[in-house]
């Protein structure tokens, strides 16, 4: 195992909603070489990510050169996910695989500011796999138990800076500090989100359509 394999960070699982308003991109040294991370509006950072969705739609998106876009739909929301010359496995994916399809996809959060200074959220996909419906739904309960994990522990953070126990000293939580220096949505929001999620899961396995959940 190479030492770039041993350093590799810990691809969290984050929805659509949360990634897509993960606009704050920061290094933790001064290295050119330090990673760089997104910073996730509950509390934690990501350099990489793992997804999964329905692919509803390709298109080579290059001028000179092939540069594949792909649109992947979660419960919450769409990941927008760019592949080209230098990811061409991924590219290879895009190109030969008809929508729609279920799809899981390792890679990293990309962020572009747009001439009237919107910033969006892309992923440069290390790896893309068509997976099942299960894969899919299984990515969907972690995802949400991850994601109510990194709440509960904002939302604890928070209980303590507004009400610290006498005597007590405050935990640290220094993304929890600054995903509320930075953004403005509260965490319930992705609580709701999580809630939304599992709920779509419930309305396939009733219905057994597996477009309900797009």
């Amino acid at each position: 195992m190479s030492q770039s394999e041993l350093t590799r960070e810990v691809a969290r699982r984050v929805f659509a909603s949360e990634f897509n308003d993960s606009t704050y991109t920061f290094k933790e040294s001064d290295d050119e070489r330090a990673p760089n991370y997104a910073l996730l509006p509950t509390g934690d950072r990501a350099n990489r990510v793992f997804v999964a969705g329905t692919l509803t739609e390709t298109e080579d998106v290059g001028d000179d050169s092939e540069y594949w876009r792909g649109r992947v739909v979660d419960p919450t929301g769409t990941f927008f996910v760019y592949a080209g010359q230098y990811q061409p496995e991924a590219a290879s994916v895009l190109r030969d695989t008809e929508p729609p399809a279920y799809v899981s996809i390792v890679g990293k959060p990309r962020t572009y500011e747009t001439d009237d200074g919107t910033v969006n959220v892309s992923l440069r996909p290390e790896s893309i796999a068509v997976v099942d419906d299960a894969t899919r739904d299984r990515w969907v309960v972690e995802t949400a138990e991850q994601t109510l994990d990194r709440i509960e522990a904002v939302e604890e953070w928070e209980a303590e800076q507004e009400a610290p126990e006498s005597g007590s000293t405050a935990p640290t939580n220094e993304y929890a500090e600054m995903a509320r220096e930075r953004y403005d949505s509260p965490v319930v929001n992705y609580r709701n989100d999580v809630i939304q999620a599992l709920e779509s899961l419930e309305t396939v396995e009733e219905s057994g359509d597996p477009e309900a959940t797009v």
